[in-house]
């Protein structure tokens, strides 16, 4: 039997990127899925309206920074995957009052959830970006943060509010920090499908800086190590998940140009790139920990990766004509 299987596991963010796919996977294997999703007039339920599930997921509405609406939610659950987060670098720049409450508050109401039902299996997703330009790669879990926007200082904030559980009451949060991951489904937000559309509607890229490098982890081994770490990670353990490997932006655009058999012509605009003192130059990620510990290890080659959100971005046009970029 999976060790998923008739478990009760809240998702939070479940309508997001790696929310949706995590919800899939779970359903796959047989578990009893709540996917908390924050309400909207048009009761959206985001990406979860594209997957074909064998068993339809609970669908919760509410807001993270409702502590009731979370301690409902949290009710009766065997297990936490805790993605739900204002994203966006850009977006924090514009409102970064509303993502640094989110992405904090929106944390502690789930820690005193958890605190108060006594949930044993809390699986807290942070990201990359706290660890701004790194003193040396690949970077592993004791490399220093550094907030270098307001986003990854909700993250780092985020991270030390679950380390202060751990350590006061005695809890048990794991943490997983995925470096960017990639794959069907993911918003226009994103430099590779916001690479993609372009070479499918056009043969100019209209880009940022093209020079900073990122470590790209497919989604489908993001989600792997994510579940892993519920499996079988370290209580209050906290491990990279990564690929070890960094591309340029440039770099992308090239593979991408040579997939689709164009010529991209590649435009550098200012609006796109951020503020020259909170640019990241290189982020890429020592995976040893979750190798030794989780046995967990990338399968999907960054090039073939690129090949399957390709074929999937060129099936789902309209998801993108709709998308405000």
């Amino acid at each position: 039997m999976d060790f998923f299987t008739n478990k009760r596991v809240l998702v939070t963010g479940a309508g997001g990127f790696i929310g949706s796919h995590l919800v899939e996977e779970l359903v796959k294997r047989g578990a009893i899925v709540k996917a908390f999703i924050r309400y909207t007039s048009r009761g959206d339920i985001g990406l979860l309206r594209y997957l074909n599930l064998i068993r339809e997921p609970e669908i919760i509405y509410g807001d993270l920074r409702d502590k009731w609406a979370v301690f409902e939610a949290v009710k009766n659950v065997d297990i936490i995957f805790h993605l739900g987060a204002v994203i966006s670098v850009a977006y924090s720049y514009v409102h970064p009052e509303e993502v640094i409450d989110v992405n904090t508050r929106g944390t502690l109401n789930i820690l005193h959830a958890v605190k108060e039902y006594k949930t044993e299996n809390v699986v807290y997703v942070s990201t990359s970006e706290v660890f701004g330009n790194p003193r040396y790669v690949p970077i592993d879990e004791d490399h220093p943060k550094r907030a270098q926007s307001p986003y990854a200082a909700s993250k780092i904030a985020a991270d030390e509010i679950v380390r202060s559980f751990n350590l006061s009451y005695g809890m048990n949060i794991k943490t997983v920090r995925p470096f960017n991951t990639y794959g069907p489904g993911q918003s226009l937000r994103a430099v590779i499908p916001w690479i993609i559309y372009q070479a499918l509607n056009q043969d100019v890229v209209y880009l940022g800086n093209i020079h900073t490098k990122r470590d790209f982890t497919y989604v489908t081994d993001t989600v792997k190590g994510i579940l892993m770490m519920a499996e079988r990670g370290p209580d209050g353990g906290e491990l990279n998940l990564g690929t070890g490997t960094s591309f340029s932006i440039r770099e992308i655009v090239e593979m991408v140009s040579e997939i689709v058999g164009k010529n991209l012509k590649i435009i550098e605009k200012g609006e796109r790139k951020r503020p020259k003192d909170s640019d990241i130059v290189e982020l890429v990620s020592s995976n040893k920990k979750a190798r030794e510990l989780l046995g967990w290890e990338p399968e999907i080659d960054f090039r073939e990766g690129l090949k399957l959100t390709i074929e999937w971005m060129d099936l789902h046009k309209d998801l993108y004509e709709r998308e405000i970029i």
